[in-house]
C-alpha cells in the first residue's frame, strides 16, 4: 500500500484569537450551521414561546416542497379567497377574488410578511387553512420539532393564543434549515426593495440585516404582543452558512443585535473544513486492464466543522494501493482519505475508481506480452 500525509493547510483567517462566548440580550437563542446542524450555541434554546411571523418559515417550506414536487409552478396565478383577503397585519391588501402569481405571493411572504399571500399560498396547497396548519404539524414531527405546535399558517395572535401556537429557538433553526434546502427560495431572500402589480405596490424587508449587515442571506422576522421581536437570522461568510434564531426580544433592535452577535461569534470561531479540498491523487496502475491507469477521486465529502484553533492541527492521510487488478468498476473504492486531529478520526472519505477499466481478452495479453518481449531485446 502506498500512503502519504499531507498537512492540511490554514488560511490566515483562522489565526484570529477566539471571542468568548457571546453576550446575548434575548431571552432564547441558538446559533446552528446550516451544513452539517451543528449546534454552536444556545441560550434556553427549547422554551416554548409564540414565534409570530416566524412562523411563516414553515408556510413557505411547504410551498416550496409543493413547488418542488411539480404541485404549485411559480407562474400559475392563486386567487385570494375571502379569508386570506381578510387576514389582518402585515399584508398586501389583496382584494377578494384577485389573483397573483405564485412567485410574487412568495415574495410577498418572504420580503414583507404578507399574512394575506401566506394564507392564499397555504389554501391553494392543501385545499384550506385548517388543512394546510395539519401538514404544517406532520412536517414539523417530521423533522424533530418536539416542541412545536401550529395553529394556523400566519403567526397572528388573534387566530393562535401563544399556548397553542409555539415553538422554540432549536425548532426555529431546524426549519430554517430545511427552508435553506430548497434553493429556490434564495431568490427572495435577499430582496432588500421591489415591487408587485406592476411596480405599483413597494415591498422593503422586514429584516433589516438584509440591508445593513454584508453577509446576510435571510432569512425571516416576526413580531406581535404575546410574541414580542423574533427572527431567524441567515448569513453566509467564506463557504459557511449560519442561521441564528432569537425570540421574545424587548425590541427591534434587541432582536438585530443579537442576532448579529451570534453570527458574529459563530463566524469568528469556527470554520467549514472539506476533507478532500486541495487534495492531489496520482493515478492508480491498473494490471491487465484495458487503460494502464484508473483515477482516484474523492466521494460524497462532506464539509467538517471545527474551532478555527483546532483546524490548524488537522492532517490528511491518503491511503491507496499502488495498482489493482483489472477488471475495475466505475465508483469501486480503491483507498480512503482520513482527516485527523492527532489520533482522533474527524472524517474518512473513500476513494474511488473514476472510470471503470475493462480485463485484457487472453489475445490483447499475448500481444502485451510479446510487445514487452520485443522491447526488452
Amino acid at each position: 500500500m502506498r500512503r502519504a500525509v499531507v498537512s492540511l493547510l490554514v488560511a490566515l483567517s483562522l489565526l484570529t484569537p477566539c471571542l468568548a462566548a457571546p453576550e446575548v440580550a434575548a431571552p432564547s437563542c441558538l446559533l446552528m450551521d446550516r451544513a452539517t446542524g451543528t449546534v454552536l450555541y444556545e441560550k434556553d434554546a427549547d422554551r416554548r414561546l409564540a414565534p409570530a411571523s416566524v412562523t411563516k418559515i414553515m408556510t413557505l417550506l411547504l410551498v416550496m416542497e409543493a413547488i418542488d414536487s411539480g404541485q404549485l409552478t411559480w407562474d400559475e396565478t392563486v386567487m385570494a379567497s375571502a379569508n386570506a383577503a381578510g387576514k389582518g397585519g402585515s399584508q398586501v391588501y389583496l382584494a377578494e377574488n384577485e389573483h397573483m402569481t405564485v412567485r410574487d405571493m412568495v415574495k410577498c411572504v418572504v420580503v414583507a410578511s404578507a399574512n394575506d399571500c401566506a394564507a392564499a399560498l397555504a389554501e391553494r396547497v392543501a385545499g384550506s387553512e385548517s388543512a394546510f396548519v395539519d401538514r404544517m404539524n406532520d412536517k414539523a414531527a417530521e423533522l424533530g420539532m418536539v416542541n412545536t405546535h401550529f395553529e394556523n399558517c400566519t403567526g397572528l395572535d388573534d387566530e393562535a393564543p401563544a399556548d397553542r401556537h409555539y415553538t422554540t429557538s432549536r425548532d426555529i433553526a431546524i426549519m430554517s434549515r430545511a427552508l435553506l434546502a430548497h434553493d429556490g427560495i434564495r431568490e427572495f431572500t435577499t430582496i432588500w426593495m421591489d415591487t408587485i402589480r406592476n411596480g405599483t405596490f413597494g415591498l422593503t424587508n422586514t429584516n433589516k440585516l438584509v440591508r445593513f449587515y454584508p453577509d446576510a442571506t435571510g432569512l425571516k422576522t416576526g413580531f406581535t404582543q404575546a410574541a414580542g421581536y423574533c427572527m431567524s437570522a441567515t448569513a453566509e461568510r467564506d463557504g459557511m452558512e449560519l442561521i441564528a434564531a432569537v425570540m421574545h426580544c424587548g425590541s427591534s433592535t434587541e432582536r438585530f443585535n443579537s442576532a448579529r452577535e451570534l453570527l458574529e461569534y459563530g463566524f469568528a470561531n469556527y470554520t467549514l473544513v472539506d476533507p478532500a479540498a486541495d487534495v492531489v491523487l496520482e493515478p492508480v496502475t491498473v494490471e491487465l486492464g484495458t487503460a494502464e491507469t484508473v483515477q482516484a477521486v474523492p466521494r460524497d465529502s462532506e464539509p467538517v466543522l471545527l474551532e478555527k484553533t483546532a483546524a490548524a492541527g488537522c492532517e490528511r492521510e491518503i491511503s491507496l494501493p499502488s495498482q489493482v487488478e483489472a477488471p475495475v468498476e466505475a465508483g469501486q473504492v480503491l483507498g480512503t482519505l482520513t482527516l485527523r486531529q492527532g489520533d482522533t478520526i474527524l472524517a474518512e472519505v473513500p476513494l474511488v475508481a473514476e472510470t471503470g477499466v475493462e480485463r485484457l481478452g487472453f489475445g490483447a495479453r499475448m500481444v502485451r506480452f510479446l510487445r514487452y518481449l520485443w522491447m526488452a531485446e
